[in-house]
């Protein structure tokens, strides 16, 4: 890999992951709830992924300007990587290891909230039961949710470095070729 795009990768992923922990800690500290907070959690997408199109303009600048679709996706997901693992580890130290009472805490927060907006929604009762039920026997929190959603963080970032790599690569022009 081009040294140039693991020490960018490493420096933001670092940053990424260490906003994850303080925003980990903010939410453990003030108020448990505020990991269900669906407002929070989009709020905090859209971050890291202001943060992520930050860090391909400073590739592209780093790159002298040339960044092919490759390098552009591979520096984003790269730095993708560490966040999300810095993040996910930091979760099962917290919740599996520290504090495995927050952990139950914010799942029963989390049904509750849940079940609220299904009954909203007018979903039938049978459904709102099963749902819950699913939610009980497979918890976000433990060690096995918190891994099964650093898959799906993977993904959702693999996702978004695609986009992100295809609008922010350099555009080559045939003719000076």
């Amino acid at each position: 890999m081009n040294e140039v795009i693991k020490k960018n990768g490493i420096k933001f992923g670092v940053i990424t992951g260490a906003i994850s922990v303080l925003m980990s800690l903010t939410f453990y500290l003030v108020d448990i709830k505020l990991f269900i907070n669906p407002w929070l959690g989009f709020g905090l997408i859209l971050l890291y992924l202001a943060i992520g199109i930050y860090q391909l303009i400073e590739l592209k600048k780093d790159l002298n300007g040339k960044m092919p679709f490759k390098e552009a996706f591979t520096g984003y997901f790269y730095s993708a990587v560490i966040g999300i693992t810095i993040s996910t580890l930091f979760s099962i130290l917290l919740f599996n290891v520290i504090d495995t009472e927050a952990r139950d805490l914010i799942t029963e927060n989390l049904i509750t909230y849940q079940a609220e907006q299904l009954q909203k929604w007018n979903v039938p009762s049978e459904a709102i039961k099963q749902t819950i039920k699913d939610m009980k026997d497979n918890p976000q929190f433990t060690i096995g949710g918190l891994t099964k959603g650093y898959g799906f963080s993977l993904l959702g970032a693999a996702i978004f470095g695609l986009i992100l790599a295809a609008i922010m690569k350099s555009k080559t022009n045939p003719l000076n070729e």
